[in-house]
């Protein structure tokens, strides 16, 4: 997926996939995934998708600061 947020584009293909995590099952309505990536020139950006009862009901990408990118890491 690629996104331009403030004139930056995020892509997921060329960006390094930091760390993923789930929450429920394939199919699940509640279900939903967070990936953290890294771009070539270091900035973060969180991809998320969820079922229809998830945070995240449709595909995003949301960009990150090196902080909240810590902070994520470390929940």
């Amino acid at each position: 997926m690629k996104k331009i947020i403030c004139k930056v584009e995020y892509d997921t293909e060329n960006a390094e996939l930091v760390k993923k995590n789930t929450s429920g099952s394939f199919g699940d309505p509640a279900g939903y995934e967070e990936t953290l990536y890294k771009t070539g020139s270091g900035k973060y950006f969180l991809y998320v998708n969820g079922g229809e009862q998830s945070p995240y009901t449709k595909e995003d990408i949301k960009r990150l600061s090196s902080e909240k990118a810590q902070e994520w890491l470390n929940k």
